[in-house]
């Protein structure tokens, strides 16, 4: 056989192979995506079910807890809606929510190991979706004055990938609220500022190394600095002593990328029939 026709089928038989291997791996996404969903709604039903629940029973002694008084983890009580979500995975520190959009997730931390929800679903097996978790060093109840909050931008458009909604001035405008609950206590968060960056080490603004400010140049220098390189004006600036989430996902305008939707926490805490 001449050489040139040998090279014609090897090459025909590489791609080939190609094409199976994409398949299978376009296979092996769709059910994990689909399996994902699947897990998370029934977490939400699940949620919403026990809020409704709480409702009814009036039990809502934790519907209002001072937001500068975190619970006493000796003497905390969870709220009544997250009680079988942490007894599933005791890795939940709160739930996070975006009216409108798929954003309807618990969050995770694991202050001991770095990023272990990064490729892990909420039963700790390995899923591409992973989880939302806190960055470890953050505290959430008591909580940091600044609190990073990561999650994957799915193709599927699930987890943070709607999070690159907020570009937009319009779509700020109808969602710029955020619920973010710890497990003893409801809070809802305005989003201030919109800003892409990069996650290269030396690069672009290390928005995640703040947790807490030194003092009120410290925290105010942050917050210009997601001002003035957010993507869309919200008119809000936060003063010391507020309390910042910022959500954070992969973008694709440059080398690893970032997409952050920083928001404040609303000084008035809020009960369970008017929050979102």
């Amino acid at each position: 056989m001449k050489p040139g026709r040998i090279l014609y089928r090897l090459l025909l038989v590489l791609f080939a192979a190609g094409l199976v291997v994409s398949s299978i791996r376009l296979i092996c996404d769709g059910i994990d995506s689909a399996a994902q969903k699947a897990d998370y709604d029934a977490l939400a039903a699940q949620v919403a079910l026990s809020r409704r629940e709480a409702r009814s029973t009036g039990a809502d002694v934790y519907d209002r807890v001072p937001i500068d008084a975190p619970p006493d983890p000796t003497e905390a009580v969870l709220l009544p809606e997250y009680e079988a979500v942490y007894a599933q995975n005791p890795d939940t520190v709160g739930w996070l929510e975006i009216g409108g959009t798929c954003i309807n997730y618990p969050v995770m931390q694991t202050p001991d190991h770095a990023d272990f929800y990064l490729k892990r679903s909420f039963d700790g097996a390995y899923s591409a979706h992973g989880c939302l978790y806190v960055r470890e060093s953050c505290d959430v109840f008591a909580p940091s004055d600044n609190v990073t909050i990561y999650g994957h931008h799915m193709n599927d458009g699930s987890m943070f990938a709607a999070l690159d909604n907020y570009r937009h001035q319009s779509f700020w405008q109808e969602h710029s609220t955020i619920r973010f609950d710890t497990l003893y206590a409801h809070h809802t968060y305005t989003v201030f500022a919109v800003f892409t960056t990069t996650a290269t080490p030396g690069e672009g603004f290390a928005f995640h190394l703040f947790e807490d400010a030194e003092n009120e140049a410290d925290f105010d220098a942050f917050v210009t600095q997601c001002k003035e390189r957010s993507l869309i004006d919200t008119g809000i600036t936060p003063l010391y002593g507020d309390k910042l989430i910022c959500l954070s996902t992969c973008e694709y305008t440059q080398s690893n990328g970032r997409l952050v939707v920083a928001a404040l926490r609303d000084n008035e805490t809020a009960d369970r029939d008017t929050l979102p």
